[in-house]
């Protein structure tokens, strides 16, 4: 189910996105539009600095999928998974990746990313997630001190608790440091255990493939 979801958003990405954000970062580098373009720098200086910058407002962005009860619509459909591992990772509704792409031109205009740094982030990113949501136990030292920087199994794990406070937490995708600067980050406390979910959706079957498709637009709990 999640990889059936996954294949069609990648569908409509392919399609939509992939022609729109080529085409405006080969116009933003020619044109030398956005705050990145500014100064000049090594191409390796400004990859990483758009890295940053798009993992930043990747946070924000979670935010506004949690807050604005339209974008959750959507981005319910990642939480309701009721079994925590890396294809959730990959499961998010066509109607989310596509509204999302409205913030992908925001991030590429203002900042003034080019292709290949937008490559690199993309690359990095994917290997975060898939990182973050496997279900792996990892050794708690070990942990802990990865979490320091990035973000790990366990932290990303109290995101999708079915606790209020809880997915109110930790929303950043790669980088701990923005859920520290906004005072978001709560860390793992074993042994405590999560139950992951939305309280509102528990029943296996809210999980089937139609019915995660339509959930956007049916009458929400």
């Amino acid at each position: 189910r999640n990889l059936s979801i996954a294949i069609i958003s990648g569908v409509f990405l392919q399609l939509i996105e992939a022609p729109l954000i080529t085409w405006l970062c080969q116009r933003v580098q020619n044109g030398k539009m956005g705050l990145l373009n500014i100064v000049r720098m090594p191409k390796w200086l400004k990859a990483l600095a758009s890295i940053l910058v798009l993992d930043y407002t990747l946070y924000l962005w979670h935010v506004l999928n949690h807050k604005v009860l339209l974008l959750w619509r959507f981005h319910l459909v990642h939480h309701i998974d009721l079994d925590l591992d890396q294809s959730t990772a990959l499961r998010f509704h066509f109607g989310e990746m596509l509204i999302s792409i409205l913030w992908r031109v925001m991030q590429i205009r203002v900042f003034g990313v080019d292709r290949f740094s937008l490559a690199c982030w993309q690359v990095y990113l994917m290997i975060c997630v898939l990182f973050h949501h496997a279900n792996v136990r990892l050794p708690l030292a070990f942990e802990s001190a990865l979490n320091r920087y990035i973000v790990t199994p366990r932290m990303h794990g109290l995101h999708h608790s079915v606790v209020q406070s809880e997915t109110d937490s930790n929303w950043s995708s790669g980088l701990t440091i923005w859920d520290k600067i906004h005072g978001t980050f709560v860390p793992f406390e074993p042994p405590h255990q999560v139950t992951v979910g939305v309280p509102a959706y528990r029943e296996q079957s809210e999980t089937r493939l139609v019915r995660m498709l339509r959930l956007p637009f049916s009458k929400q709990r």
